[in-house]
């Protein structure tokens, strides 16, 4: 009896450790995530700061092309 009761003891904690396991899981993906989404939006924001200065530069040298044509 006693290995019995220790199989039935052993097969009542396995989901218990499975949904334990699954929620470590969870909290590890959603915190990969939230990292994940920080990191993409600084650095859309660095692009998007580099795409403005490079913007500014391409005007500059559109009104100074423009200056120097005669009319």
């Amino acid at each position: 009896m006693d290995q019995a009761s220790s199989l039935i003891g052993l097969f009542a904690i396995i989901p218990i450790l499975f949904y334990l396991g699954l929620i470590v899981f969870s909290v590890y993906f959603i915190i990969k995530i939230i990292k994940f989404i920080n990191a993409k939006t600084r650095l859309d924001q660095e692009r998007n700061e580099k795409l403005d200065e490079l913007i500014k530069v391409i005007g500059k040298g559109r009104d100074k092309e423009n200056q120097n044509k005669p009319l």
